[in-house]
């Protein structure tokens, strides 16, 4: 009896020991991550300036007036340009790196993989300001081309919504294919080589080989991916601020460039801009539950 009573103790002690540690833990992720979304709820449905902020009516008017917000509706779809290009090229040029780059017979592997994922470690200000230079009118890129005969005159590449949006495209391409690659390479060492072996004693070719063999079994590294790249692009601020500034006339801006307006400059808004947060974080948690829907292989 005694003995019985002796390891309740010492449970009851391990037990009080444990959430000790978790407490404090909870209760700071609370205070720094929910209870602010909780805050930002309450106030994306209050109108006003400042401290003088008041329930607005209909409690929706925030929501509602986004729909009729003309720039609101460029910045989701210049978001939405991003996302459907970017994303699904980027994914498709990371794996095809990883998969060349897990060659056995391939030299200098380490250098390769390095020189591909070092962008990822590049300051996002550093290569915007690079971006910048490069597609200047008087910048390295358009003395090249014309130097090739390919154009007449400079083109003026971050004047026009067209050449602008495909500079940011260029940028986020060049910046995360490597980081992606990565993901894809560590995905590569859990396969079986057999499995690649028996397709090519099949008679598979190396593009039946890579769609049939290595991208099922990437599946999970795929679906991972895709849903973080969609959540970074849905997100999308650095390249928007530093490359264009959101020009021309808000062709290039994203919807974390104009949040980032209507909180802190022209005006301040802060329960609109909240009501676009929440608009954002909807979008992303659609996308990201549309995605792994697709992409679960269970009966």
């Amino acid at each position: 009896m005694q003995s019985t009573v002796s390891r309740s103790g010492k449970r009851l002690q391990k037990t009080l020991t444990s959430w000790s540690f978790i407490i404090p833990a909870a209760l700071l992720i609370f205070i720094m991550n929910f209870w602010p979304m909780f805050e930002a709820l309450l106030l994306s449905f209050k109108t006003g300036k400042g401290a003088r902020l008041n329930f607005a009516e209909p409690l929706w008017y925030n929501y509602q007036r986004l729909l009729n917000d003309e720039i609101f509706m460029m910045t989701l779809k210049n978001t939405v340009i991003y996302l459907v290009i970017q994303v699904p090229v980027m994914l498709l040029f990371a794996l095809i790196l990883a998969v060349v780059l897990n060659q056995q017979n391939l030299k200098f592997k380490a250098f390769w993989r390095t020189a591909i994922f070092l962008p990822a470690a590049v300051s996002l200000v550093s290569y915007s300001l690079v971006f910048r230079t490069l597609f200047a009118a008087d910048g390295f890129v358009n003395e090249l081309l014309v130097s090739w005969n390919l154009i007449d005159s400079p083109i003026n590449w971050l004047g026009q919504a067209g050449t602008a949006r495909m500079v940011i495209i260029l940028g986020l391409l060049w910046r995360w294919t490597g980081y992606n690659m990565i993901f894809y390479l560590a995905g590569l060492q859990n396969i079986d080589p057999s499995t690649i072996e028996a397709a090519r004693i099949d008679g598979a070719g190396s593009i039946k080989t890579f769609w049939y063999v290595i991208v099922p079994q990437l599946k999970p590294i795929i679906l991972l991916t895709a849903i973080m790249s969609t959540n970074g692009t849905l997100q999308l601020f650095d390249e928007s601020w530093n490359l264009t500034k959101g020009g021309p006339a808000y062709a290039t801006m994203t919807m974390s460039h104009y949040l980032y307006e209507l909180s802190f400059q022209k005006n301040p808004n802060f329960g609109y801009a909240s009501a676009l947060s929440y608009v954002i974080l909807i979008l992303v948690a659609v996308l990201a539950l549309i995605q792994i829907k697709a992409g679960d292989s269970r009966d």
